[in-house]
């Protein structure tokens, strides 16, 4: 590949920064703990074994700023280490047999994705930004459903109405901040 066809490509915002392998371990590394936090913000949901976090926002960002591989990387870190003891998934706990942890391996997944979507420039409009997070999210539901529906021995109906429905408004709201984030970042870095 050219130097000049690398030049054109678009970036991601983490592209920005000097490059290096320090800066990369550090991207990986500070992705995977922004994602631990943001798992730490955890409301429970009547009647469902998932709590509402802002983990899938944190995964999905975390993808969009750092590209696909610093982002598969950096939630592959993530699941690797929860499953290990760090606790830092839903509500400080950590391994892999919460019933919930389909909806991780999800976001190794829609991070991967919207990272590539990300260097491709969908990160620098509106529109574009809410295609890239609709399609994350259906990707970490489209995992951690149907993984919820095993774990927990539910029906298909049951796992929708538990895993799925009632976080669809919270989801919305998340896309819509992201929406926001990413193109006023990059107008604010001047790069178009």
């Amino acid at each position: 590949m050219s130097t000049a066809t690398v030049a054109s490509r678009p970036g991601v915002l983490a592209d920005l920064l000097p490059a290096s392998r320090v800066r990369d371990v550090a991207l990986v590394v500070g992705g995977a703990a922004l994602t631990g936090l943001a798992a730490q913000i955890a409301v429970p949901v009547p009647g469902s074994p998932v709590p509402v976090t802002g983990q899938t926002f944190a995964a999905l960002l975390v993808g969009t700023s750092l590209g696909a591989r610093r982002g598969f990387l950096s939630l592959a870190l993530y699941a690797v280490a929860g499953v290990v003891g760090v606790p830092w998934f839903a509500e400080g706990t950590s391994g892999s047999s919460a019933v919930s942890f389909g909806y991780v391996l999800g976001m190794i997944l829609a991070s991967t994705v919207v990272g590539a979507l990300a260097r491709r420039g969908a990160d620098r409009s509106m529109p574009r930004m809410a295609g890239a997070m609709l399609l994350g999210e259906a990707i970490i539901y489209a995992v951690g459903v149907p993984y919820l529906a095993y774990a927990a021995d539910m029906s298909a109906s049951a796992a929708i109405a538990a895993g799925l429905t009632p976080f669809l408004i919270g989801d919305a709201l998340k896309a819509a901040l992201a929406m926001g984030l990413l193109p006023a970042a990059w107008k604010l870095v001047g790069k178009r």
